[in-house]
């Protein structure tokens, strides 16, 4: 089985592309801390690729960007590939299942009016007498 969930924060806005048989490709980078502190005390954090394709990839593009705190439900890909110099490169990839965005609109520069709309809303509801609930 090859099965991974990770949670972190996108270290640069994402960057979409499409194939050319029109297919949507989003990647991006995510930091995810350690459970554990180094012998320095300090928690250190992995740097993972992240693949998204199609309709996903779009959402994360449009939604996610740096400092995003994101959970991706995925698999572990490893490939390899020719640089220019020639020399062989090995890379290794998260392909997301699932990502799913974490952090509330307004955390990431959402318009802040609307949740005094909501609010605003919640304060002109009635109450409503409990003997009148059918349950």
């Amino acid at each position: 089985m090859n099965k991974v969930i990770l949670i972190g924060n996108l270290t640069k806005d994402p960057e979409l592309a499409t194939t050319n048989s029109g297919i949507s490709v989003c990647r991006f980078t995510l930091a995810v801390t350690r459970n554990f502190a180094n012998a320095e005390g300090e928690r250190e954090a992995d740097f993972l690729d992240i693949i998204v394709w199609r309709g996903q990839a779009e959402n994360c593009h449009k939604y996610l960007r740096k400092g995003s705190k994101c959970a991706v439900v995925g698999s572990i890909q490893k490939r390899s590939y020719d640089a220019q110099d020639g020399t062989k490169r090995y890379v290794t990839e998260i392909i997301a299942e699932t990502v799913e965005f974490l952090n509330s609109r307004n955390s990431n520069g959402g318009d802040s009016q609307e949740k005094v709309e909501d609010k605003k809303e919640v304060a002109e509801l009635e109450p409503i007498d409990d003997d009148t609930l059918p349950f």
